[in-house]
């Protein structure tokens, strides 16, 4: 990426003494550098410092830090006063409040303080750093630095160009925050940066698959975790993000992109913004967490019998994971090639990974009534539960044969109303199609997409790795069968993976 570090000689200023201000100086002054910590409320520098210092502390006693690199650590941490204080900084970090007015302010008075060579990084989440750059004399010092809650504790930092900031600056910033132990990425200053636009279809689906009566909550929950391997289902996540606040993430990065329908809030949310019903911190959002509420256990289809006849089809991850597991569980069954992309055969229901068409539309295009569709799994073998739809021509002796041949293989089952793609599958596709539209327009690269989102937001996999694994052609079909379904733009294929398909080529090809 070129550039070089900050030299450890050079002092560190952050202005703002909150979690994240906070827990950026407690990086820079681990990593060896002078920190000077400044906020605007009397005493809340020295009360951080304080706090940050406890917590070196607590580091040092489980041995993650030693002693004396805790003490020292915390002696090079300093409170300021005043903007004038930092005059000598040669990194300036900025970690104040969302306003784009507010921001412009301080750096426009920093550069009448600091030197021509200090380098002015910005921590906003949403904010356009072009925007804020715009009212400096020299905007090219200024980029974003972007790091994630709790700061000493996520690898992730966002190294953020604005339209203006030298290709210098960005390349410096990228190696400090290396030497600080961090894993940056580059990003271009569009809404939302990397993160906060690629995940919005991880809430987005959730949400639509809730507006639809796919399932509940915590049906869907326990599908995107057990399955899907998240370490949160959507909803939960929203509910201790704080709906106010993804809420709010969700309109900006809508707003910023013109209204664009791929970004469109969700009427649910709003009115739980409008009811007060925050989540964790309220006490109630999507789920009741006052005391004495009980959590709701997802849906899970009742004990069927084990069919008769059992066919495992082909040799695809979900066919292979079922033939795996009915050995284990010593089912007998008999094996067979796939004809049409179908994975088992029980009794006279025909099983298949959704392709992004609904388990009727499927048995309308292929002539099987009888058609049950699963759901993407992040690893078959291992996975707890899967979810499930049947079609609407299917039988119930049907349905409830091949609930009982993937019950015989060990996976509790949710069923699902039939709804296209599932709930993995979709918001895999989805996840993917964001992350190879930001590629695409050169937001970043595909290794720094996929870096960001599983270091940023802890995903099991980045999303267009994910998305080469389950096949570039199943997520083109995925997206296209939405787009059909729904018949919205919200679907509408990144030019990407449109690109890969043709070529026959992964998408990080």
């Amino acid at each position: 990426m070129g550039g070089n570090a900050l030299p450890i000689s050079s002092t560190v200023a952050v202005i703002g003494a909150g979690a994240m201000g906070a827990g950026i100086a407690q990086v820079a002054a681990v990593a060896g550098h002078s920190v000077l910590l400044l906020d605007n409320r009397p005493g809340a520098a020295q009360q951080a410092i304080d706090g940050i210092r406890a917590q070196l502390g607590k580091l040092a006693d489980k041995g993650k830090l030693t002693a004396e690199s805790a003490r020292a650590a915390g002696e090079r941490l300093l409170a300021a006063s005043t903007t004038q204080e930092l005059a000598g900084a040669s990194l300036v970090v900025e970690a104040i409040v969302e306003n784009l007015d507010i921001k412009r302010a301080l750096f426009r008075e920093l550069e009448a303080i600091v030197g021509p060579d200090c380098i002015f990084g910005t921590n906003t989440s949403s904010i356009s750093v072009t925007a804020i750059g715009a009212g400096l004399q020299q905007p090219s010092r200024l980029a974003g630095l972007h790091f994630f809650n709790p700061a000493p504790l996520m690898a992730l930092v966002e190294v953020v160009s604005g339209l203006a900031t030298d290709a210098a600056v960005a390349n410096t910033l990228f190696a400090t925050a290396l030497a600080w132990g961090k894993t940056p990425v580059h990003a271009k200053s569009t809404p939302g940066f990397i993160v906060n636009r690629v995940a919005r279809p991880f809430y987005a689906e959730g949400l639509r698959l809730l507006n639809e009566g796919a399932a509940d909550c915590s049906t869907i929950d326990a599908v995107m975790r057990e399955a899907g391997g998240f370490r949160m289902g959507p909803f939960e996540l929203m509910d201790m993000i704080g709906h106010d606040v993804n809420f709010a993430v969700t309109r900006s990065v809508w707003n910023a992109f013109y209204n664009d329908q791929r970004f469109l809030p969700s009427l649910i949310q709003q009115e739980l913004v409008d009811a007060g019903f925050l989540g964790r911190k309220t006490g109630r959002g999507f789920y009741n967490y006052q005391d004495g509420a009980q959590r709701p256990l997802p849906s899970t289809a009742a004990a069927c019998a084990v069919p008769d006849q059992i066919v495992v089809c082909g040799n695809a991850p979900a066919a292979k994971a079922l033939a795996d597991r009915l050995q284990q569980a010593q089912i007998a069954f008999e094996q067979t090639e796939s004809i049409d992309g179908r994975i088992a055969q029980a009794g006279t229901a025909v099983l298949y990974v959704t392709d992004g068409r609904t388990a009727t539309k499927r048995a309308l295009d292929s002539g099987i009534a009888h058609t049950v569709l699963i759901d993407l799994a992040l690893d078959y073998g291992r996975t707890p539960r899967l979810a499930a739809s049947t079609a609407l021509q299917a039988s119930t002796d049907a349905r409830d044969a091949a609930l009982g041949l993937l019950q015989a293989a060990g996976w509790s089952v949710s069923l699902l109303k039939d709804t296209p793609g599932l709930a993995v599958m979709r918001t895999v596709a989805m996840l993917a199609n964001e992350a190879a539209d930001a590629v695409h327009q050169s937001v970043c690269d595909a290794p720094g997409a996929d870096a960001a989102m599983r270091l940023g937001v802890n995903y099991p996999c980045g999303p267009l790795a994910w998305a080469d694994a389950v096949g570039a052609a199943q997520i083109h079909a995925v997206l296209g069968h939405l787009g059909q379904f729904y018949g919205e733009d919200r679907y509408r294929i990144s030019p990407l993976i449109q690109q890969a398909v043709y070529a026959g080529r992964t998408i990080h090809a």
